[in-house]
């Protein structure tokens, strides 16, 4: 067995690599090695999935992959590469990372986008798993501004997700992929919560005030475009606030326990993980 990870610089696959070294053989494709994490026991190839002819070698004797794709408009495009090499070199199983509520009628363009990408797989003749998490918990290392949490939730709850559960699951199918075929998982944490609720989490971990400012949908679009992110993504994200807003993903599961034997991380844990992150923040 030899396991494919794609997207290994970013959150999600570099806790996948971690989880998988040392348990199988893995290997990380990579278009530029320096900005690889370096983790023992993962074999490091070259490929681009915009580029498909960059992807043979990487692909050859691959028995199953991890399939993510970046958040963007041309993810469809690069699952589709992914998908075509790994049925040229003869891959058995595909496990792939989808999104929330991913559909051809999603309140996002992303859910869109998956939708797309999880039909193509499905029609592909390989074994596959979809994995289709909720908010990332990570999410909100970034969004903390001294005092002031921000977010896409609005003032609704959202069953947000530990990266690295998702990494952990993703591991366990990729080890032995078999009894999760043709399964989607809808992966979130042990219940739902509002940001107020992670604000109130972080100040009592950190012992300084921390309040959530909510946004509207504009004020959302309009702060990531002032940050930065270029109009696709920045509308993407106000896609979700407005979509967050309206109660989509306020729910919880036993996806993660029923698949690793035990709960995933709570917001607590995860803040508590992360103490000197927010302490610092």
């Amino acid at each position: 067995m030899t396991i494919l990870v794609t997207g290994s610089t970013g959150m999600v696959s570099s806790e996948v690599l971690r989880e998988l070294a040392g348990k199988a053989p893995v290997r990380a494709l990579v278009r530029d090695r320096s900005r690889a994490p370096r983790i023992d026991g993962v074999e490091y190839v070259p490929g681009d999935l915009d580029r498909p002819s960059t992807l043979g070698p990487a692909f050859d004797g691959v028995t199953t992959l991890w399939l993510l794709t970046p958040m963007g408009p041309l993810a469809p495009a690069q699952s589709a590469n992914a998908v075509w090499a790994a049925r040229q070199a003869g891959v058995r199983h595909v496990v792939r990372l989808s999104a929330i509520g991913a559909a051809h009628d999603a309140p996002t363009r992303n859910g869109r986008l998956h939708a797309l990408s999880d039909a193509e797989l499905q029609n592909s003749s390989m074994d596959w798993t979809i994995l289709r998490p909720s908010n990332f918990m990570q999410n909100l290392l970034f969004t903390l501004n001294g005092e002031e949490l921000y977010g896409v939730f609005g003032e609704r709850r959202v069953g947000g997700i530990d990266v690295r559960d998702i990494a952990a699951v993703a591991a366990e199918i990729l080890t032995a992929p078999e009894r999760h075929a043709g399964k989607i998982y809808t992966l979130t944490g042990p219940e739902s919560f509002t940001l107020h609720q992670a604000a109130e989490e972080i100040s009592r971990t950190v012992g300084r005030p921390v309040r959530y400012v909510p946004q509207s949908t504009d004020e959302t679009r309009d702060g990531l475009l002032q940050a930065g992110l270029d109009e696709w993504m920045a509308e993407a994200l106000a896609e979700y606030r407005a979509a967050y807003g309206s109660g989509f993903g306020d729910f919880a599961n036993d996806h993660v326990a029923s698949i690793l034997g035990r709960s995933p991380r709570s917001i607590g844990e995860f803040v508590r993980d992360h103490r000197e992150h927010f302490a610092g923040a």
